[in-house]
């Protein structure tokens, strides 16, 4: 038996009163937690004070990862067939506190068209670590209705809100599971609910699949799953479903091995199906499926949860990408994030991570408003090599030096002169459209295990503004733990002592006009100095040229204003997030805006992090405002000092070009460190 289905489950109370109940125990899904009782009858509870319980149940068990784990726990699930009702489980991976963040709040997963309630269990271990995780359960003859379904789930969300009034309650729905959540929402406005909806059902009217349940009569058991829209469905998905079982950098023999141990183990499992969609039980699911759809959007006004919708660019299904976008344009606090190479099943399928999906779109919060330090989870392995893919090219094209220099002022090729611990604040030169962000956080956090913790630009964190850039131009920096630059947030991160990024010149500084190529645009007065000072931080001016090496400016700010119309681009990007409008001179203008470049033959990017500047042990000193600006100036110079260092110093690089590094990597292998100048 499949160690996943082994869970802990009950009925989930209307109210903050429960039963006393028995201690939890680790068994399998048919055996005395439900053989035992009569139909309806409550399952065995946790000592838990939550009616969900606190932890979960049993041993924790390794992680699964692939689609056959699914096809052989769910198969276990429904052997014993009950007829209901349904009910709420938590699986063995969610079990137990230990790893669990303090003040985790409550996910509770609606299953889709199938039912079983292990749709998430690719991701069970890592949102454990998340979330107090309960899945839903519908027995496959339940025939609950979708209004009785909901309140039962509101039920439970009502019992989740008021045992923890100060954390939101998260709703993971899939297909009319997204519709559950959704009316859940709509019928309780003033509950602080979360949604991740993934490919809802709400466009069922608009799918294919109202015609297919239009015919299914017509269709003798077993042959309904053979017809081409579930038969594209189901197979199309199962194929992609194991390709993480397929990983990276097989030889063509070891991928071909794999693929038929695929063939012969997970396809003939597909008969599983048959278990857990039936005739009877698929037609009652499509049919509810349609009130579904149509009950949600007559209430899609009265929904005011805070949302997030993940549409599959495949959906064999339902148009999800489209319906994406109508909802985005209906709800009020509602995001979206597309998945084009996705199907239906996205949750099973490939590298997709939930958890990942969650953190990049900014929808982790224990409390009531979001604490962008607080709730902040450092990037896991996989998605530091996520951000280190989306950066290859850039790696690639421009091979970044990084020097760093000691207490002694002497400068070394890596970073040993930085410093172990912080807090520290690294203050430096912006570079052209920030190409140096990448580099720079992906490789301190790769080489010393340092999570620098960016000050961005409001923009970034714009719902309105997200359809004008690539997602992963968001999402990625968020992972990484880009904050916006507000006093409060810098504050917060020098007293958890995180290194932080400060860019004083900002956006004026990382989309100059032509021309003004290391040049840089900082305030009048400090605006960093007595805050570091206060919480005893270094400070590590650095520097950073190549932008120049690898693109020129053709179309800068100065020529898109003599654009006709262009006024209304500008208007819309720079609605409600413009920064230091009561300062003076060029740093005023901290427009956001495009910039078209030419690229050129690449050059070589270079950092040097200079000598760091200690402030622990002159609080008192730095108060002044005159030190303060004086340190301040000195900070600046430093910087610039840096940056002439650099430019001199790579005139001396004989693999500053491209081509060069391009032929000492094919002698030495790609993996190479490519020598430069002599320090």
């Amino acid at each position: 038996m499949p160690a996943t289905v082994a869970a802990a489950a009950r009925p989930l109370l209307s109210g903050p009163k429960r039963q006393a109940a028995p201690r939890r125990r680790a068994l399998p899904w048919w055996s005395a937690s439900s053989a035992s009782r009569g139909r309806g009858a409550p399952w065995p509870s946790s000592p838990s004070s939550s009616p969900l319980g606190g932890g979960g149940g049993g041993a924790t068990v390794a992680a699964r990862k692939g689609v056959r784990e699914y096809v052989e726990a769910a198969r276990e699930m429904v052997r014993r067939p009950d007829g209901g009702p349904a009910r709420w489980f938590s699986p063995l991976e969610c079990g137990g506190a230990g790893g669990r963040l303090p003040g985790a709040p409550t996910l509770l997963y609606l299953p889709g068209i199938d039912g079983v309630g292990l749709g998430l269990i690719k991701h069970h271990e890592r949102l454990a670590k998340m979330f107090d995780m309960w899945c839903l359960h519908i027995p496959v003859e339940d025939r609950t209705s979708f209004e009785g379904l909901v309140e039962y789930v509101e039920r439970s969300v009502k019992s989740e809100s008021q045992r923890a009034t100060d954390r939101p309650v998260y709703l993971v729905g899939e297909s009319v599971g997204a519709c559950i959540a959704l009316a859940v929402a709509a019928r309780n406005p003033n509950i602080d609910l979360v949604l991740i909806l993934v490919n809802p059902g709400t466009s069922f009217h608009k799918s294919q699949l109202q015609s297919l349940s239009s015919f299914l009569d017509l269709i003798p058991e077993p042959f309904h799953l053979t017809t081409p829209l579930l038969l594209n469905f189901l197979t199309g998905n199962f194929m992609k479903m194991p390709s993480t079982t397929i990983g990276h950098g097989l030889s063509l023999q070891e991928a071909g091995q794999a693929l038929s141990e695929i063939t012969t183990s997970v396809l003939p499992s597909l008969t599983f199906l048959l278990d857990i969609l039936p005739k009877e039980s698929l037609s009652w699911k499509l049919k509810m499926l349609r009130t579904a759809s149509s009950f949600v959007n007559s209430r899609l006004h009265a929904v005011k949860a805070q949302t997030l919708v993940l549409a599959s660019g495949n959906d064999e299904l339902l148009p999800s990408r489209e319906e994406a976008e109508r909802l985005r344009d209906t709800l009020e606090k509602c995001r979206i994030r597309n998945f084009r190479g996705n199907g239906h099943k996205i949750l099973l399928e490939g590298e997709f991570d939930l958890a990942t999906a969650i953190k990049g779109a900014g929808h982790y919060r224990r409390s009531r408003q979001k604490d962008f330090i607080s709730d902040y989870l450092p990037p896991t392995p996989n998605e530091l090599e996520k951000v280190i893919d989306h950066g290859r090219m850039l790696q690639y094209i421009a091979n970044p030096v990084m020097l760093s220099t000691l207490p002694d002022g002497k400068i070394v090729r890596g970073l040993a002169g930085l410093p172990k611990q912080g807090p520290a604040v690294l203050v430096g030169y912006h570079m052209l459209m920030g190409f140096e962000l990448e580099p720079l956080l992906t490789g301190v956090l790769s080489s010393t295990g340092i999570n620098i913790r960016g000050l961005a630009h409001p923009f970034m964190f714009d719902k309105n503004k997200e359809q004008l850039m690539p997602e992963a131009f968001y999402d990625l920096h968020k992972i990484m733990g880009v904050v916006p630059v507000t006093a409060a947030n810098f504050y917060k991160l020098l007293a958890e002592k995180h290194f932080v990024l400060l860019y004083p010149g900002g956006a004026r500084e990382a989309l100059h006009r032509k021309g003004e190529e290391y040049k840089l645009f900082w305030p009048e007065q400090s605006e960093f100095v007595r805050m570091a000072s206060r919480f005893g931080a270094t400070i590590i001016p650095f520097g950073v040229v190549g932008e120049d090496d690898i693109c020129d400016i053709l179309l800068d700010y100065n020529d898109l204003l003599k654009i006709p119309r262009y006024d209304i681009l500008d208007n819309m990007l720079n609605e409600n997030t413009k920064l230091r409008t009561d300062s003076t001179g060029e740093i005023k203008n901290q427009a956001i805006h495009p910039i078209l470049v030419a690229p050129k033959i690449p050059g070589r990017f270079y950092f040097i992090f200079g000598k760091p500047i200690e402030t622990r042990g002159r609080e008192k000193e730095l108060r002044d405002k005159r030190n303060a600006q004086h340190l301040y100036l000195h900070v600046k110079s430093e910087v610039e000092s840096c940056m002439e260092y650099l430019k001199e110093k790579r005139e001396e690089d004989p693999y500053r070009s491209i081509l060069p590094r391009l032929l000492y990597q094919a002698v030495h292998g790609l993996n190479a460190e490519v020598p430069t100048f002599e320090p």
